[in-house]
């Protein structure tokens, strides 16, 4: 009776040996997708170091800019340097492109972006990558938000945007800070 039972393990485990080879082989062979890399409208694209704005005369350094210890994207640290958020795209790449400056200084002085609400649809702002190119784009709106997160601002993806992001609205003393945000979209030349 045992060798039997012996025998019918074996004929099984010799039936289904082709079935866990074949698993086996599948698993180990397929290598897992590659990660999702934002698609590059220009593959010499590089990172940002200069924004030009011809109608508001600006002519200012790029600074990289991450998460502040409170989850905002942060600031730059002077006043006449903008900051590109490096978690999202680069200017070029398919995607939102996010550039903050001040608006203005803690003693009342003008800021990079002072005159950013000058803007208007189809003017033209120009950035300079580290590669030596300059990525050409074009206003096609501005919009005023309350503080804090704004999906349309950072997940555009139908193609490549940059979005200008300065302080608005009046100045509240407690809260050390304004009350809106002015956000200018710009897409692309093509």
């Amino acid at each position: 009776m045992r060798s039997h039972i012996l025998w019918k393990f074996v004929i099984l485990f010799y039936a289904f040996l082709p079935l866990f080879v074949f698993v086996f082989l599948s698993l180990v062979t397929h290598s897992k997708p590659e990660p999702s890399v934002p698609e590059v409208i220009s593959p010499s694209i590089g990172s940002p170091v200069r924004l030009i704005i011809p109608a508001i005369d600006v002519k200012a350094d790029i600074r990289k800019l991450g998460v502040s210890p409170k989850g905002e994207m942060e600031i730059p640290d002077n006043i006449l340097d903008v900051g590109w958020f490096k978690l999202g795209s680069l200017p070029g790449e398919k995607g939102s492109a996010v550039i903050a400056g001040h608006f203005n200084g803690e003693n009342g002085e003008d800021g990079v972006f002072y005159n950013l609400n000058r803007l208007k649809e189809g003017d033209k702002l120009f950035v300079e990558d580290d590669k030596g190119a300059t990525i050409s784009f074009t206003v096609r709106e501005s919009r005023t938000y309350d503080p804090g997160y704004a999906e349309e601002v950072y997940n555009a993806n139908d193609s490549a945007h940059l979005n200008l992001i300065t302080c608005d609205g009046f100045w509240d003393k407690n809260k050390k800070s304004y009350s809106k945000r002015l956000v200018v979209f710009a897409d692309i030349e093509k």
